[in-house]
């Protein structure tokens, strides 16, 4: 119940703060819909119909009546506060006076300014195809990331560990604008069709892989590597000075090509079939969207792993005789994964609202591009509309992460 409460006054401090930044913006949006040439009455009834033509106070209060699901509204079709059924979905459950009465109903996020539908219609067209993006995006990252971080905290100082460490590193360090770019034409363009790898990289790829499960000294790697290096670059020598061809430097393994589109949504539209499902468009942006949240939790994972295997309840339980297998993911890894869920949940937050590059580059119908247009026109009723879900869904997620932390480490709950 505390979490809960403390959840409800984040998300009262969100919706206050990006009402009043939102709506005390310079410029006057009654105009920017009528029109230039739109005469004085146009305005006017435009203000009356979105409320702006009264003080930024009362429109933050009715603001917050219309959000809350219990609510209280005049029986005057005149009245501001009018339950009006055919925009409100509830019905009345007590009478408080002749004028007033107390409502039940969900939420109401008010019209768009532009297309003036309902901004909960636009929002409810636009989520499920950033929700399954997110999903994708986070249940993958964990899933390979926690395997990797007990790779390689079980491996530490090995050659898998600095490599999965430089590797992260670069994954963190990627801005998603660039990364869905590169991935993009990577993926959609140059591999599109096939991709011919030359023979010295591909070795290269197997020695480092090899070397890595057999978990072979530094030295032993990097003699290798140099020694692939070395030979690569004196054979372009010898075929510059000498004019010899030599075939093994051009030589390569042509591999099929991936077939994925560059820009499409969740569905596609087929003349004869109808709308279906296209998951081949999912390819490119869940693995953009993955890169950071999966370096991020490769690094927690490792670095809170490090710390649990030193333990002593670690070495006891290794003296009980138990498998390596136990100890590690039955004992070490549940009392690790604290800090993992932390970087979850706020990476799935993140990417609701961070997915707007990736939604841009990839033509995808999504939260994200839905508030860059808005933002674009300013319709403020769809921006403050996408913020506030992403906000109850951040706040939401803290919550259900702290109530796991008790299921997960029963200390937490005293």
């Amino acid at each position: 119940m505390k979490k809960a409460a403390y959840g409800f006054l984040v998300l009262l401090g969100a919706i206050t703060f990006v009402f009043f930044l939102f709506n005390m913006a310079p410029g006057d949006p009654a105009r920017e819909i009528a029109g230039e040439n739109a005469s004085i009455e146009v305005i006017q009834d435009i203000r009356r119909k979105y409320d702006l033509d009264i003080s930024v106070g009362n429109r933050y209060i009715i603001y917050l009546n219309d959000l809350s699901p219990l609510s209280i509204h005049s029986k005057n079709p005149e009245s501001r506060i009018y339950f009006d059924p055919a925009e409100y979905e509830g019905r009345t459950i007590l009478n408080l006076s002749d004028q007033k009465s107390l409502c039940i109903k969900k939420p109401y996020l008010k019209r768009s300014y532009f297309s003036d539908k309902s901004v909960s219609e636009i929002l409810s067209e636009v989520i499920p195809g950033t929700f399954v993006l997110a999903i994708l995006s986070i249940v993958l990252a964990l899933i390979i990331g926690l395997f990797l971080g007990v790779i390689a905290a079980i491996k530490r100082d090995s050659a898998f560990d600095r490599f999965i460490l430089v590797v992260s590193a670069l994954g963190m360090s990627g801005p998603s604008f660039f990364m869905a770019i590169l991935i993009g034409w990577v993926g959609a363009v140059l591999w599109f069709e096939t991709i011919t790898l030359p023979l010295f990289v591909v070795v290269g790829l197997l020695a480092l892989i090899v070397f890595a499960i057999l978990g072979r000294p530094r030295r032993v790697v990097t003699q290798a590597i140099s020694l692939i290096v070395i030979s690569w670059f004196a054979g372009i020598l010898i075929e510059y000075f000498f004019g010899l061809k030599l075939a093994v430097l051009h030589y390569g393994f042509t591999l099929p090509g991936t077939g994925l589109p560059l820009t499409g949504s969740l569905y596609e539209v087929d003349p004869w079939e109808g709308r279906k499902l296209a998951l081949s468009h999912l390819v490119l942006p869940v693995i953009t969207l993955m890169i950071r949240p999966l370096a991020v939790i490769v690094q927690l994972t490792r670095s809170s792993m490090l710390d649990v295997l030193n333990q002593d309840f670690i070495r006891t339980a290794r003296a009980k005789g138990l498998s390596e297998f136990n100890v590690v993911f039955r004992h070490a890894l549940r009392n690790a994964i604290n800090p993992v869920l932390t970087a979850v949940s706020g990476w799935f937050a993140s990417l609701l609202a961070g997915a707007v590059f990736v939604e841009f580059v990839f033509g995808w119908k999504g939260l994200g591009q839905e508030m860059f247009t808005a933002i674009e026109k300013q319709d403020l009723p769809v921006v403050m509309g996408g913020v506030i879900f992403i906000s109850f869904t951040f706040v939401l997620i803290n919550v259900l992460v702290d109530i796991l932390y008790g299921v997960i480490d029963p200390r937490i709950r005293g």
